[in-house]
């Protein structure tokens, strides 16, 4: 079966057909590092890392590009109130996004450009965009005009004064139109700031994008993509600069857009006590829970976050590890057949629900089957299949053994506590057996697995 995606500039389910097939290239939109990623961000990260994965199924070329925005005035506000050097702020907040997608188990992107590092190729734009007539000069700025693109906020869907009140734009006398926006503005001698012809500044927002994939994915490149809030004002700009910089040509064939975040219910913010971070969530909760509890919503669906669901979300993957972990002696090919009906899933609009249901149904399979070649079989699919997601690639031992969340307690000390509690059992001293038991469970969140010829196991509870 075919990759189908929703393509949010045609607004509707299409068949994906890349531009090349022997090169298919995907631009998202990164982080502004001024701040730890919030949930949201993760979100778009975690959804467009597994359409990475699965067009690396598909296709031998993919090259995947996430730039990191480093000029902007979040940062500047952000190193004015920390009373830190920028590059040091900046440099900071990229070393943790990286820490943290990495604990939430991303693979890199080929390409992660800065903005500060392509200021020429955004200067070149704009003086394309200002002698075709697509933008203007007026006191130390440029701005694009937007009544020089006719079919402007096709990719949003909306007229025009819906997009003057979303896009919140700054009342300014020297806007021609007040939906205009801005392309370069000056600076401060406090502020970051490049010589330009119009004078020592640093480029909008909006343009960095349009200059970063085109000089590390070229025109037209085959998907977009990014978070459903990005769709206005910032990416519908972003294609009236590209498409008007070169004369109406495309830009990007699909643009792909991930659903809202909200927190138990409301949208999330810092006034609401409802903020979280990957950061903060990475010190108390596994980064694969984090992922998997992401990939149980389709991507274009609004996700509600609650640290219920979190937990919930641990003790789903704690049953398709149970099934590793009970297999642990079975051997495998190193690559695993995926199974058909899971990548059936996935190609229609990334279905990750689904796909993981399928995942459930191999475990099950897995538990139940009793010749070798079958658990084999199974056990290899699964893996497969989880790889495809990003889930699954650790040993089940360090998955059930992994970081404590309860207080402190290591292995050496917890086989000693099963082997008298096991001591007691044989002993008839069930009170002190079940005591050993509770406090474990309670004291050091350590849960012990049963079966007829003893306590053969354990693992940390979620």
């Amino acid at each position: 079966m075919a990759l189908v995606l929703y393509n949010t500039l045609n607004r509707k389910k299409e068949r994906f057909e890349p531009i090349d097939p022997d090169h298919v290239r995907m631009y998202v939109c990164g982080p502004t590092v001024y701040d730890f990623a919030h949930l949201g961000n993760a979100r778009s990260v975690v959804i467009f890392d597994v359409l990475y994965r699965i067009l690396k199924r598909h296709y031998g070329r993919v090259t995947y590009v996430r730039n990191i925005t480093d000029i902007d005035d979040k940062i500047i506000n952000a190193a004015k109130e920390a009373g830190e050097p920028i590059d040091q702020l900046t440099r900071r907040f990229t070393r943790v996004f990286h820490d943290d997608m990495a604990a939430l188990g991303m693979l890199e992107p080929d390409a992660e450009p800065k903005a500060s590092e392509h200021i020429d190729q955004m200067i070149a734009m704009i003086e394309t965009l200002v002698a075709k007539g697509h933008a203007y000069v007026a006191e130390g700025h440029v701005l694009f005009s937007v009544s020089s693109m006719p079919d402007y906020g096709r990719l949003s869907n909306r007229n025009r004064e819906e997009m003057i009140a979303g896009a919140r734009v700054e009342v300014a006398p020297y806007k021609k139109d007040p939906a205009d926006f801005v392309l370069w503005k000056p600076s401060a001698d406090d502020q970051p700031g490049w010589d330009s012809p119009w004078g020592r500044g640093r480029p909008g927002w909006h343009l960095e994008c349009s200059a970063m994939s085109e000089a590390h994915l070229g025109l037209p490149f085959d998907i977009h993509g990014g978070g459903q809030d990005l769709i206005f004002p910032h990416h519908e700009n972003e294609m009236a600069q590209s498409v008007s910089a070169h004369d109406g040509a495309e830009f990007v064939r699909y643009w792909v857009h991930n659903g809202y975040l909200t927190v138990e219910g409301e949208k999330m913010a810092k006034s609401l006590g409802n903020y979280y971070t990957a950061h903060e969530l990475l010190e108390a909760h596994p980064g694969e829970a984090i992922r998997f509890y992401m990939l149980k919503t389709q991507y274009r669906q609004p996700l509600d976050f609650t640290l219920e669901g979190l937990r919930q979300a641990r003790h789903d993957l704690d049953r398709l590890y149970t099934a590793l972990r009970q297999a642990a002696g079975v051997d495998v090919e190193p690559a695993g057949q995926v199974p058909e009906r899971f990548m059936t899933a996935l190609d229609e609009d990334l279905n990750t629900p689904l796909a993981i249901s399928r995942l459930h149904e191999l475990a099950v399979d897995l538990n139940k089957a009793r010749r070798r070649r079958d658990k084999a079989r199974l056990k290899g699919a699964l893996l497969a299949g989880g790889e495809v997601l990003g889930l699954l690639g650790q040993d089940p031992e360090a998955w059930f053994k992994g970081p404590a969340t309860g207080a402190a307690i290591d292995e050496a000390e917890i086989a000693e506590m099963v082997t008298a509690r096991s001591t007691a059992r044989a002993d008839g001293d069930f009170v002190k057996a079940d005591q050993i038991r509770h406090d474990l469970r309670i004291k050091y969140k350590i849960i012990l697995e049963d079966r007829p010829d003893g306590t053969t196991d354990w693992r940390r509870a979620g």
